[in-house]
């Protein structure tokens, strides 16, 4: 579960990371930026929803400090 939000958290970056190159590449000519950042939400709320489920069917369990 570790290894899977870790490439999660990974494909958001490189995401949010190409969106940037096509904003100043583009000079907001495009919508390839756009588009990026709607994967980036829509991997954002993926992640969310699988730490949910994990935690509610006891895939995850929260630790202490």
């Amino acid at each position: 579960m570790k290894f899977l939000v870790l490439l999660f958290l990974a494909f958001i970056l490189f995401s949010l990371g190409s969106a940037l190159f096509f904003l100043v590449r583009d000079k907001g000519q495009s919508n390839r930026a756009v588009k990026a950042l709607t994967v980036r939400i829509v991997l954002s709320l993926l992640l969310f929803a699988m730490l949910l489920l994990g935690f509610r069917f006891g895939w995850i369990s929260p630790q202490g400090i």
